[in-house]
């Protein structure tokens, strides 16, 4: 595949695109043969030091932070992260930031699409140990002008509104002064933000991120060429992908030179798995929490778990070259 096809191509694969929610799954196509069996990645993963990743679930609080790059393109972010106080209940706006100092996920949402979209998957994330940034983007956000050429400046967008967040962390002042883990991060996003999330990883490499976590992801108009220090990647897609074929997903998966996993959910469409079916969301937020503290913590333990919670329910599969 070519690092940068033509703008009418892109167009064709992804105007049709509505990525906040899906309607229901069409039946579930025929699913692509597999290639034969990578060996195990024998590249040390992850890069972060051998760590444990926190015991209890926090409570979450939200914020926004206000960002533009270079002056014409507004990024609002949402944060949400770790806070004082009981587990459970929705995310509160402004709360104390809990003690310790916690990983970055940063997440890039679906064309036509918000972070508050995202937010029982990314609330779990934070729940869980982790600071979770999340751009809306200038173009291809909901009620903006659906610019779809414009996913291809998204991993600068996303570069950028990392540069910021990190930068929290020594601000006088902030609430998230002291409590970023500025060395430990990944990025994740759904769809057209999962194009954003691959290119992260290949044109636009950015050298600071750990990780990786790619929703019904393509790599039209960023390529398969990954870049630099080894970063494992999970991959998460619905075999019966309205949206982006099951197989454009599989193709960039296989294409992965460091150690990866891809959760398959043969009934699962573009979107539903993340945004409105409690069971496929609870087998994807449990899975993508583990690979995050294995990741990002350090936590060996967590990645033992992985695949019993890819398993549970039978409502997806897990290939597993981590």
């Amino acid at each position: 595949m070519s690092r940068r096809p033509t703008p009418v191509l892109l167009a064709t694969a992804l105007l049709s695109v509505g990525l906040a929610g899906c309607s229901a799954a069409p039946a579930p196509t025929a699913r692509p043969a597999a290639p034969p069996e990578p060996p195990k990645a024998t590249t040390p993963a992850p890069r972060v030091p051998a760590g444990t990743a926190p015991g209890k679930t926090f409570a979450v609080g939200v914020r926004q932070v206000k960002l533009n790059r270079d002056g014409d393109r507004p990024l609002p972010v949402t944060v949400w992260y770790p806070a004082r106080g009981g587990a459970g209940g929705g995310p509160e706006r402004g709360a104390d930031v809990a003690d310790g100092r916690f990983p970055v996920v940063m997440f890039s949402h679906g064309l036509n699409g918000r972070p508050d979209d995202y937010a029982e998957l990314l609330t779990r994330w934070a729940a869980g140990g982790f600071v979770v940034a999340a751009p809306t983007f200038p173009h291809t956000s909901r009620g903006a002008d659906g610019n779809v050429l414009d996913v291809l400046n998204q991993p600068a967008d996303v570069s950028y509104a990392l540069d910021k967040v990190l930068a929290l962390d020594g601000r006088a002042g902030d609430p998230l002064r002291g409590r970023l883990a500025t060395d430990r991060v990944a990025a994740a996003g759904h769809s057209a933000g999962g194009v954003t999330t691959i290119g992260l990883f290949t044109a636009g490499r950015d050298e600071r991120l750990d990780a990786g976590v790619v929703f019904a992801g393509t790599a039209l108009g960023v390529g398969t060429a990954f870049a630099g220090a080894a970063a494992p990647q999970l991959f998460v897609h619905g075999e019966a992908d309205e949206v982006v074929d099951y197989a454009a997903g599989k193709a960039v998966y296989d294409a992965v030179p460091w150690p990866k996993a891809m959760l398959s959910l043969p009934k699962g469409d573009h979107g539903r798995a993340l945004l409105s079916d409690g069971a496929a969301l609870r087998v994807v937020s449990d899975t993508t929490l583990e690979f995050l503290r294995w990741t990002l913590y350090g936590d060996a333990a967590a990645r033992d778990r992985l695949p019993a919670d890819a398993a549970r329910g039978n409502l997806a599969t897990l290939d597993d070259h981590l």
